[in-house]
């Protein structure tokens, strides 16, 4: 069963759908397009895990719309919330 959701292939964030430790892989399916993450860090339930690293400055882009901004240099695997992503309040839709 996969444990990330990813709904665009501009996504470059996965939300899990359970807790997640760290070393745990999590998998993810765009389309038939099979992927996957080693988790850096625990994950709570509902939290975004980076699929691909994400330079600071950087959109950070789930469901297929910007959601943010990377703070710091982000790696695959490492849990993306508030200690480093900058959020865009009020913002909808993609770039």
């Amino acid at each position: 069963m996969d444990l990330g959701i990813v709904l665009s292939a501009k996504d470059n964030v996965a939300t899990v759908i359970r807790p997640i430790a760290a070393g745990e892989k999590v998998t993810y399916h765009f389309g038939d397009i099979p992927g996957g993450v080693v988790a850096k860090e625990d994950i709570p339930i509902y939290h975004k895990i980076a699929l691909r690293a994400i330079t600071k400055g950087s959109d950070v882009v789930k469901y297929g719309c910007r959601i943010g901004a990377a703070q710091c240099d982000i790696q695959p695997g490492d849990l993306v919330h508030t200690q480093n992503l900058a959020s865009f309040p009020g913002e909808e839709g993609s770039k």
